[in-house]
């Protein structure tokens, strides 16, 4: 086992991204995102659409992932894939090619939780970085999750907070949809706010216990503020809208840092890693920069290619179970509801 070089073909499809990588003993030699256009017209990820997608596209991504990394797939050691939580009709399109391939190739079949491989991805051997010292503290925020994770070891951690409702890329969306603004608009509310000014306007602070977080109550405010401001003009939006983008991403980015703080307060715990596809977002980036200087924590922050859903988080969670030899049978199932 110690002198085999390890290939480890992952598979992504949670959502509404395809994706396929291969790792080399921890090392990506490629991964490849087939990002599905098809939603943007109907602001919002369709799950039966998704579905077909995947359908469509896992055959050529994989075939080009293993292209770009300049393997034959009889060199493949497992296939990891990601098990849940997600769409079950996506996840079905990635269990059933990873168990298919796996049985045909007759390797073993790795399961994967998907959030775990956000927090996990710090873990991919990269020239010039190092991973986070255990214990720290996961902030894994995306689409679907909002979440503070104790992480003690690999495939040792706690939940110390979640959100109650709304995830907070949902309210990111949600809020650039009041706005008029296109599917996804977590970015461009990001985009628009680099010109506004954050204190704009002030938005309410969810008061939740404990280190829980709640979204639905800021998305209502928002709404009623704009509702309100339109009706008296007409162009609001347009007139404020870099203010109102910097206004909001300033609320969120406060809720995000409060509930760190708090969780680093009880834990004792100050080396701070942050995943999910809403930790792209440079104000929260920046934001956990900042606290490295003012709070003396350490922060670990992915690589933009690494924050959104992508095969080489799941990769690298295939390697590190591969070395426990901890594989999956051929009766598993994908799980749409599937914590850590």
């Amino acid at each position: 086992m110690q002198n085999e070089t390890i290939y480890i073909l992952a598979i992504e499809s949670s959502c509404d991204d395809t994706s396929a990588a291969v790792l080399k003993d921890g090392k990506v030699l490629s991964n490849i995102v087939a990002t599905q256009k098809i939603h943007e017209q109907y602001g919002g990820v369709v799950p039966e659409l998704a579905s077909r997608a995947h359908q469509q596209n896992i055959v050529p991504v994989v075939h080009q992932a293993l292209a770009k990394a300049n393997i034959d797939k009889k060199q493949l050691s497992a296939i990891a894939f990601t098990r849940g939580p997600g769409l079950m009709g996506s996840l079905l399109v990635g269990t059933s090619f990873a168990k298919s391939l796996s049985l045909g190739l007759q390797i073993p079949l790795i399961e994967v939780n998907h959030m775990q491989a956000h927090i996990l991805a710090h873990f991919i051997k990269e020239e010039q970085t190092a991973p986070p010292e255990f214990p720290f503290l996961a902030m894994t925020i995306s689409g679907g999750h909002t979440q503070i994770v104790r992480v003690n070891d690999h495939f040792d951690m706690e939940i110390l907070g979640e959100t109650l409702d709304d995830a907070v890329g949902e309210a990111f969306d949600k809020s650039a949809k009041l706005m008029g603004l296109p599917y996804p608009g977590g970015p461009l509310i990001d985009k628009y706010a680099q010109t506004g000014n954050p204190k704009a306007f002030d938005f309410p602070r969810p008061k939740v216990a404990g280190l829980n977080f709640s979204f639905s109550g800021l998305k209502t405010s928002i709404l009623y503020f704009l509702q309100k401001q339109v009706q008296q003009n007409p162009d609001f939006i347009a007139q404020n809208r870099d203010d109102i983008c910097a206004s909001i991403q300033d609320t969120i980015i406060a809720i995000l840092m409060g509930k760190l703080e708090k969780a680093v307060e009880q834990t004792g715990i100050k080396t701070i890693a942050i995943g999910g596809g809403v930790s792209a977002n440079s104000g929260i980036r920046n934001s956990l920069v900042q606290k490295e200087t003012e709070k003396k924590w350490r922060t670990y922050i992915p690589k933009f290619e690494y924050c959104t859903d992508n095969a080489a988080m799941i990769g690298i969670v295939g390697h590190l179970k591969y070395l426990k030899n901890d594989f999956s049978q051929q009766d598993i199932s994908a799980k749409a509801r599937y914590s850590i």
